[in-house]
This record gives C-alpha cells, sequence and structure tokens, in this order.
C-alpha cells in the first residue's frame, strides 16, 4: 500500500476518523501478512474504533494473531469479521486492557471462552466460576484459569451487558470461588493438616460486600476449631498453615503473574495477632479489647470458603456486636475522626488524584453509608447489607437519606467506582489515582462512552460526581433530622421520630427530645429564615456533634437564633462568611463560659465573621474606647457601665479566638503552639484588665472631682495581673499609691485617694449581667490590716523597715497599670532594689523563701484535692514553677538584664540564655506551666467558673480534654499525660528550688 510522498493514503485518513491516535503504526499493523485477510474489511475498522483505545486494541489483536498456530489464526480471523458478538467482546477488551491482551498472548486459544453465551454465562455465579476453574490443580493453572474467566467478566463489563453492581457482584463472586479453589490446592498439599482442623475463610470488606474492584486487596478473616479428638494447639497450627498456603497461592508472583494479594490484616490485633483464631477467642477479643472500626469492618463480613457450618457461627455470632456497636461511648466521633485520618494521610501531590480516599471520593460515600447502617441498623434489619449501593436504597426506603440525596449519591458512587474498574482493568493494577498522562485519560474517557472530547468530558463529569460526594456525605447523617420535624410531601419518606433520637443519641445528644424540639423551632414555617436555617443546620449539627457537648452547642444556636433572628445581618453571615457559621458552632459548644458572654450581648457574634475579628484589641486601643466612653456618658455607673460591656465582648473574643485556636477548623488546623495560645490569652485578659481599670478611675474621677484628682493616682498590677498571665478567672492583684498634688495637705490627698479606691471597685463590682471585675489589694503593705492606699514615701518607709522577703518576691510582678505613668515609674524604680537585690539573696533569705514554699504546700492545698492534678498548688504546677524562676530571678536579676521581667516564660527563657538553667530543665518547666495555666483556663471555659483542678464530671472533662487537643474517649490519656509531664518538672523544681542548685 504506497502513496506518493506527502500525500496521506485513505487508509491513514480513515484510520484518524475511527479514533487511532497514531495512524501510521495502526497502518504498518494493518499491511502485515498475518492480517491479510482482514486488513480491508469495514467491519473490522468499524469495531476497532468502537473501542477505548483502537490503538491498544489492534496491538493486541496482532499479537494474538501472531501467537496463534497456523491453522488457528484464520479461524480467529474469519469468526471476528462474521460474529458481531465475538467482535464486539474480545476487540473492547483489547482496546481496554492491555494485561488482558498480554494473557491472550500466552495463551492464544483462551479468546473461544468469548465465542458463545449460554445463558447462564451472562450472569455467572460462584458455581460458574467455580467450574471455569476445576481443572486448576497448582498456582500456575489457577493464575490462567482465573484469568480467562476475568476475560469473560471483563468483556461483559466493556461491552455493557452487564451494569456496574452485577460486574462488581461477580467480581466477588469469582474472587469466591477462587479462594475456595486456593484451598483446596493448599488441603491436597497438606491433607495431615487438613484432617486435624476445620477452617473457614469470611470474607471482608469489599469482597464481604460482594462489590469488588478488578484488582483489590481481598480481606479476609481466618476461623479455625480442632477436629474431634485433636489437640487445639495442634488443630490450631495445622490450620494456620493452611491459611497461610492459601493466602501464598493467591498472592505470590509466579511465571503466570499474581492473583490478589490476600489481606488478613483486619484480625484481632492485627498482624501481631495469630493469622488463625477459634471462634471462642474471637469473640472474647471482640467483646473485650476491639476498637469501632472493628465493628465497622464487620459489617461486610461472609463466609466464603472451608467450613460452611463454621463460618455461618462466626457471622451469626459476631452480628449482635456489629449491630450494638452504635452504643459505644463517641461511636459517631470514632468513625468521623478515622475517616478525617485517612484523608490527611494523603500525600499532598496525590490528594486531587485520589479517586477512593480522597475528598469526595468512594471512602466518603461507603463511610457516610456505614455509620447510619450501623446507627439504625439496630432496630431496622432491611438495613443489613454489605453492599454499599444496596444499603444506600434500603436507608432512601426507610426515611433514613432523603430520596433526591440517596439517588445523587447513587449516582456519582456509580460514576466513581465505573472509572475505577476502568482504571485498574487497563493493567490490572491496584490503583485509586486518576492518570495524569494525557493519552491514559483519552482511554478512560472513551471508556466510559465520552467520544465527542474524551478528556474534558471525563474531568468535568469526575469534578462534578465528586463535589456531590463532597457536599453530601456527611450532610445526609444529618439532613433527615430536619425532615423529621417537618412538614413534607405526600409520599415522601420521613425520619421517625424514634429513628431521629436514635441518629441523635449516636451522635452524642444527651436529651434528643430537647434537641428535635430545638431543631422544629428553627427550621419550621415556610420564612426565608427558616429555609436559610434548613440549610445551614446539617451542617452546624455536624459540628456540634465534633464537640464535647452538643445539647448545649444546639440551645445555644437556638438562644442566638432567637435573640438575632430578626435582624438582617445574622444568617446571612452565617450562610455566607465562611468562617462565621463553623467558629459559632465551636464556641457554642465548646463549654459555658464563651456562650454565657455572647448572650449578653448576641450582636457580638459578627465578630466570628470578620476575618480579623479574633485578633486581640491592643491597650492603647482599648483605652482609646473606654476613656472615649466614660466622657460621653452622663454618670460614673452609666460610664462604668459601657465599660463593663466592653470588657465582655473583649473577652469573648479573647474566648472565641482561644477556643478556635485549641480546636481548629475544617480551613485552619489547631493551634500546634500551646505556649502562644496562653500568652495570647493572658495579654488580652490583662490589657482588658487594665483598659477597663483606667476606665473606672477616670469615672470616679470626673464623677467628683471633674477632671483632676487632689492627688496623683497610679495603680500597680501584681501578681498574673502584673505579669500578664491573668487566666479568665483571675482576680485583678493591685497596689495603689497616691502624690498629693502641690499645695494639697496629706490628710486632703489621702481621703481624696481612697475615696477613689472605693467607688472605683463598687463600680466594678455593681450587679448587672456583665461579669465584675474583683480588684484584690491583699499584697499591699500589712496585708488586709494596712492602708488601701499608701503616698510613695510611705511605701518607701515601710519597704526600707519592714519589708519581708516574701513581699520582695511579690514585688517581683509589679508593673504600672493605670492612673499617672510617671507616678507608676517611680514606684517601679523605688522597688527595684528589693526584688533584685544586689549580689543577690543571702542564705536566710533563700532559706525562709523554701520554708513559706513547703508551708504553703502543706496548708493552702484544698482538703481531698488530688495533689497530682491541682493546676496551682499541685505538683510541678504554676507554683512549683513561678517560685522557681523568681527565686533565680531575686538571685541573678541585679545581673542579669533579661530577668527584670515580671513574665515567668520571659525570666525562665532569660535563665536558660544566661546559664542559670540548662535548656531541658527549662524546657520541662515550660511545658508544665503552659500546660497548668491551659487547665485553668479550660475549666473556667467549660464550667464557667474558676477552678484549679480538672472536673469530675464526664461531660465537663470529656470538654477539658478537647481543649487541651485530646480525642474523645481519651480523658484517660490526658490525666496520664499532666501527671507526667509536672511529675518531671518537680524533679526540676525539687532540684533546683529546694536542693543545692542556684
Amino acid at each position: 500500500m504506497t502513496t506518493a510522498p506527502g500525500r496521506r493514503s485513505s487508509t491513514f485518513t480513515r484510520l484518524l476518523r475511527h479514533g487511532f491516535t497514531d495512524p501510521s503504526a495502526a497502518e504498518q499493523l494493518l499491511d502485515l501478512d498475518v492480517l491479510a485477510s482482514v486488513r480491508s474489511d469495514p467491519v473490522l475498522l468499524e469495531a476497532l474504533g468502537a473501542t477505548a483505545d483502537p490503538d491498544l486494541a489492534l496491538r493486541g489483536l496482532v499479537r494474538i494473531v501472531e501467537a496463534g498456530e497456523e491453522g488457528e489464526r484464520q479461524v480467529l480471523l474469519d469468526t471476528l469479521v462474521t460474529a458481531k458478538p465475538l467482535r464486539d467482546r474480545l476487540l473492547g477488551v483489547l482496546g481496554a486492557s492491555e494485561a488482558l491482551g498480554d494473557h491472550l498472548a500466552r495463551h492464544p486459544r483462551d479468546w473461544q471462552a468469548l465465542v458463545t453465551y449460554e445463558s447462564a454465562d451472562l450472569h455467572p455465579g460462584v458455581a460458574e466460576f467455580e467450574q471455569g476453574l476445576a481443572d486448576a490443580v497448582d498456582p500456575d493453572s489457577l493464575r490462567v484459569a482465573y484469568r480467562r474467566c476475568l476475560l469473560t467478566l471483563a468483556a461483559r463489563d466493556v461491552c455493557g451487558t452487564t451494569g456496574l453492581a452485577q460486574t462488581a457482584a461477580e467480581l466477588a463472586d469469582l474472587a469466591t470461588a477462587t479462594l475456595r479453589a486456593a484451598l483446596a490446592i493448599a488441603r491436597t498439599a497438606a491433607p495431615e493438616d487438613a484432617a486435624q482442623c476445620r477452617l473457614a475463610v469470611v470474607a471482608m470488606g469489599k469482597c464481604g460486600g460482594r462489590e469488588l474492584n478488578y484488582i483489590s486487596d481481598v480481606d479476609v478473616i481466618f476461623v479455625g476449631e480442632a477436629r474431634d479428638g485433636v489437640d487445639e494447639t495442634k488443630a490450631m497450627q495445622a490450620a494456620t498453615r493452611l491459611a497461610a498456603h492459601m493466602m501464598r497461592i493467591c498472592s505470590d508472583t509466579t511465571v503466570e503473574g499474581t492473583i490478589w494479594e490476600v489481606d488478613a490484616n483486619l484480625r484481632p490485633e492485627g498482624r501481631n495477632g495469630p493469622l488463625v483464631r477459634t471462634l471462642s477467642s474471637h469473640l472474647a477479643y471482640y467483646q473485650r479489647w476491639a476498637k469501632t472500626w472493628e465493628f465497622q469492618a464487620l459489617l461486610k463480613a461472609r463466609a466464603v470458603a472451608g467450613d460452611p457450618e463454621l463460618g455461618a457461627e462466626y457471622v451469626d455470632a459476631v452480628s449482635p456486636l456489629v449491630w450494638g456497636a452504635a452504643d459505644r461511648e463517641n461511636f459517631v466521633p470514632d468513625v468521623q475522626r478515622m475517616r478525617r485520618r485517612v484523608v490527611d494521610n494523603i500525600p499532598a501531590d496525590r490528594i486531587e488524584r485520589e479517586l477512593k480516599l480522597g475528598p469526595g471520593g468512594l471512602r466518603d460515600v461507603e463511610f457516610a453509608v456505614q455509620l447510619l447502617q450501623l446507627v439504625h441498623g439496630r432496630s431496622d434489619a432491611s438495613l443489613h447489607s454489605g453492599s454499599t449501593l444496596e444499603a444506600l436504597r434500603a436507608l432512601a426506603e426507610g426515611g433514613y437519606v432523603g430520596r433526591a440525596d440517596a439517588a445523587q449519591l447513587d449516582e456519582a458512587y456509580r460514576f466513581l467506582r465505573a472509572m475505577e474498574h476502568r482504571i485498574q482493568l487497563y493493567r490490572l493494577r491496584r490503583t485509586h489515582l486518576v492518570p495524569e498522562d494525557e493519552a491514559d485519560l483519552r482511554r478512560l474517557g472513551r471508556s466510559l462512552g465520552m467520544r465527542t472530547d474524551p478528556v474534558a468530558e471525563l474531568n468535568k463529569a469526575w469534578k462534578r460526581h465528586a463535589s456531590v460526594v463532597r457536599r453530601l456525605h456527611e450532610k445526609i447523617f444529618y439532613r433527615p433530622l430536619l425532615d423529621a420535624v417537618a412538614q413534607l410531601a405526600p409520599g415522601e419518606s420521613r425520619l421517625s421520630a424514634k429513628a431521629a433520637a436514635i441518629r441523635l443519641e449516636a451522635l452524642g445528644y444527651a436529651d434528643p427530645a430537647a434537641a428535635l424540639r430545638h431543631l422544629e423551632a428553627l427550621s419550621s414555617g415556610v420564612t426565608r429564615k427558616a429555609a436559610i436555617q434548613r440549610t445551614l443546620l446539617p451542617v452546624l449539627l455536624g459540628w456540634f456533634a465534633d464537640s464535647a457537648d452538643p445539647d448545649a452547642g444546639l440551645l445555644g444556636f437556638r438562644k442566638v437564633s432567637d435573640a438575632l433572628g430578626k435582624t438582617p445581618w445574622y444568617l446571612r453571615l452565617l450562610r455566607d462568611e465562611g468562617a462565621a457559621a463553623e467558629n459559632l458552632a465551636r464556641v457554642l459548644s465548646a463549654g459555658r463560659l464563651a456562650p454565657d458572654l455572647l448572650m449578653r450581648a448576641p450582636e457580638a457574634v459578627a465578630i466570628l465573621g470578620d476575618p480579623e475579628g479574633l485578633k486581640p484589641r491592643t491597650r492603647e486601643h482599648l483605652e482609646q474606647e473606654v476613656l472615649a466612653a466614660v466622657g460621653r456618658a452622663g454618670d460614673a455607673e452609666s460610664a462604668v457601665a459601657v465599660v463593663r460591656g466592653v470588657r465582655r465582648r473583649e473577652l469573648f473574643r479573647t474566648t472565641a479566638a482561644d477556643l478556635i485556636g485549641s480546636y481548629g477548623t475544617e480551613d485552619s488546623p489547631a493551634e500546634q503552639d500551646h505556649g502562644a495560645l496562653v500568652d495570647r490569652v493572658g495579654s488580652a485578659v490583662t490589657d482588658l484588665n487594665a483598659a477597663t481599670i483606667a476606665g473606672a478611675l477616670r469615672a470616679a474621677v470626673r464623677e467628683r472631682w471633674g477632671d483632676t484628682l487632689p492627688t496623683r493616682f497610679a495603680v500597680i498590677g501584681m501578681g498574673r495581673f502584673g505579669g500578664h498571665e491573668l487566666s479568665y478567672g483571675s482576680d485583678a492583684d493591685v497596689l495603689f499609691v497616691h502624690q498629693p498634688r502641690e499645695g494639697v495637705s496629706d490628710e486632703e490627698a489621702g481621703r481624696a485617694a481612697n475615696a477613689v479606691v472605693g467607688e472605683m471597685r463598687r463600680l466594678l463590682q455593681l450587679p448587672t449581667a456583665d461579669p465584675p471585675l474583683l480588684i484584690d489589694a491583699d499584697l499591699r503593705p500589712e496585708g488586709r490590716t494596712g492602708p488601701m492606699v499608701r503616698t510613695l514615701k510611705s511605701y518607701a518607709a515601710y519597704y526600707r523597715r519592714w519589708s519581708l522577703v516574701w513581699e520582695s518576691q511579690a514585688l517581683l510582678r509589679a508593673e504600672h497599670m493605670a492612673g499617672d505613668q510617671e507616678l507608676g515609674r517611680d514606684f517601679v524604680e523605688l522597688v527595684d532594689p528589693l526584688r533584685y537585690p544586689m549580689e543577690g539573696l543571702g542564705e536566710d533569705a533563700v532559706r525562709e523563701i523554701r520554708r513559706l514554699k513547703a508551708r504553703m504546700e502543706s496548708e493552702r492545698m484544698p482538703r481531698g484535692a488530688d495533689p497530682t492534678l491541682h493546676a496551682k498548688l499541685g505538683r510541678g504546677g504554676l507554683s512549683d514553677v513561678e517560685w522557681t524562676v523568681q527565686l533565680i530571678q531575686m538571685q541573678h536579676g541585679w545581673a542579669e538584664p533579661g530577668l527584670r521581667t515580671t513574665r515567668t516564660r520571659e525570666a525562665l527563657a532569660a535563665a536558660c540564655a544566661a546559664g542559670l538553667i540548662p535548656a531541658e530543665e527549662a524546657q520541662t518547666l515550660d511545658e508544665a506551666w503552659v500546660l497548668a495555666a491551659r487547665v485553668r483556663n479550660a475549666v473556667m471555659l467549660v464550667r464557667g467558673r474558676p477552678g484549679d483542678t480538672f472536673p469530675s464530671d464526664a461531660r465537663e472533662l470529656a470538654a477539658v480534654g478537647r481543649y487541651l487537643g485530646y480525642e474523645p474517649g481519651h480523658v484517660g490519656d490526658m490525666l496520664d499525660d499532666y501527671r507526667r509531664i509536672t511529675r518531671r518538672a518537680r524533679a526540676v523544681v525539687e532540684e533546683r528550688f529546694y536542693g543545692a542548685a542556684g
């Protein structure tokens, strides 16, 4: 077939038109002598052009013909052009599967398996596949027979004779027959082992659910029993040898390749457990040790090979355990967390191509369906199916999933599974990655019937279906809860009130009836508000369920919605600002403090939708706002009411930022630097309280004296206030100092200063809806018996003559917070020589500090408190770390400028930098201090009142755990970690504070 140079032959053009991508190579193949009798037959070109990859199909055909014997070649070619069924099947397989083309080239007579079909051949079951494998006597012959059966199965698939579900079921049936054949070969090889034991093979995963892929690990569990009169240990050893041999027969690679891996890692204890167990051993493990995911896996258990009675006994025995799994504590969060962990472990460069495990992939559908089955299968046996599609249909028929949602998921799942099948069929390799190569994508698209622009059509359809799955896979769990309380169209199934309560219980709601009432109140009606709520609630319910207290979250949301429902911006904010709804859900369900603050002024919810809204305001910004508000107010009480309102709003901002940073969101992971979280809270609350005190001071002065008080007046922060380490429930420790103005007598100045202090404290503790700010001046000279306010001169005289070592230690935290700045600086300069004494402390002073600390440990610990879990006074807690650091400051602060700070962590870092404490010990102390500080913050956030110990209430303890980063069900780990970290810190304290070091 020659053409003039520069001109294309008519064959070249026809090949191009029929979908060949390399017409020149195809033309050369058609010119081969072996195809001489058919090369010009238009039927052949039409059939090749109908395949997924015409070039691949033609190459495969040539290889088969060349591999056949002389007399058989013409039979194949004649049959090919005269028998359309064979033509479609053979060329269809060759155009979709290079691997099956390789098999046919090695075994060219196997094409005859595709010539005729009896009616039984169109829908074969296990019996038909067993017959097809009956002649296999060794691993090689089993592989050849398996591929021959697979050839006929794939032919029906690519020609559209069978649909997705039927193909997957046939693949599982072929796997069943193969396992039986492999076990028979293993028994024949070791008849003495077979005589000693009964062995059952239970399929799990997709094989168990009769929804297998072309190439997938076949998950199994082995159950063994001794035959009568045989020692159980010997019988289990024999059964283990048989099982291991059976696995090798299927999994090993020989000259005929491999079949698939047999994976027994779903067995009790996984790879660390025995390969074969007795039935009683299985049950003992499941009843005592099994994790939630193991019951989820057992949902698909199906006896497939070996002793049928033993296999049936196993399935019957584990079934009640499977359908009772949803009663386990933290069941739903466990399942959802496992799904998230799968996604998190996918390499970043593969996640966008992951068809199975990625977001919007097959696993999302399967997890969602299995979760619903396990929750509702307890009371509805119609859901007891191992097949994802059958279970999804049953869920829709029972009203557990909306029909429209189920239909969309069904369509998406079928498409994604069809993609997976075609990707694997090409080379019969286990993969779930969508290819990147243009030719591979073209073949894949054409195999799914896309012919105009296969690559573009494929990508568009894939993204559309993945988007549907992403949108629905979690919502289908929550949306029917709304239908349960809604008016539905006639004929539409709904979730019954009982089923809704079961689902809410599984989600962690302690009062399902109340939750349903809240859902009805929020979503009923035909208003635009109700419509938006119906859109929001399925997502919010999921976020509430991911918290320690879903009931509180939903109740809080109802209260906020009732308060703000008529405002035009509230629901729009939650609907349109991606982070606002999730942030609100986290804040409402994490404890009492943040919701209490929000309920007093619900409009603060707007903070959650502003990207800058969670950042703390600076002290300058706060003071400016507070003092401006005081200036506008008519009297002191109304002025301080505004000031306290600002404090409440800013406390809410701080608690919200803390909770969201600790929990993380879908788009922003939890903050890993816990020290930074503690520092942010401490600084924010300190700045806020300082601004509040400044506002109260200005209001008290203006009320009686106008703009100028007869004496200069300053507030000195002490304790955690001065250290910028306030927790949410801390009082503000202060000292008050004044200096009479020129021409004002000491008596008049003293009266004015005391009057101002009294008025400030009164204003800040007035009973209002806003939290009070308690001012504690007990660290002043002479304590509660001494004057509330002193002049700078009086302080100097007292400290010079009477000061005790503990007072010098307390002054380490002294810092100006409000009022006259120059006076504040003068006070700090006055006390510097006391807190950083030249040449450090003498032995008597060190001994006194140690004695005071020991006395405090024995006397101030609350009766009955566990000293290993008390965050403030307990072993390795805040007090231990702070006294150790403060001792270093008093000993070396005169020589090391870095130690002259009121902040514990800064001083500890400076001590480490100066070589005063080894880095490892400093890290140990810092870790313990941060953890103890977070525990105190967590207790206040969760309970709404301060506390220094872990809560005794289980739900509150779980909420503290979630704040600290522990998953549900791991409060024991949290307490163990706390004890371990603080125990190590106490060892450092014993050495550095009580020992000879320093």
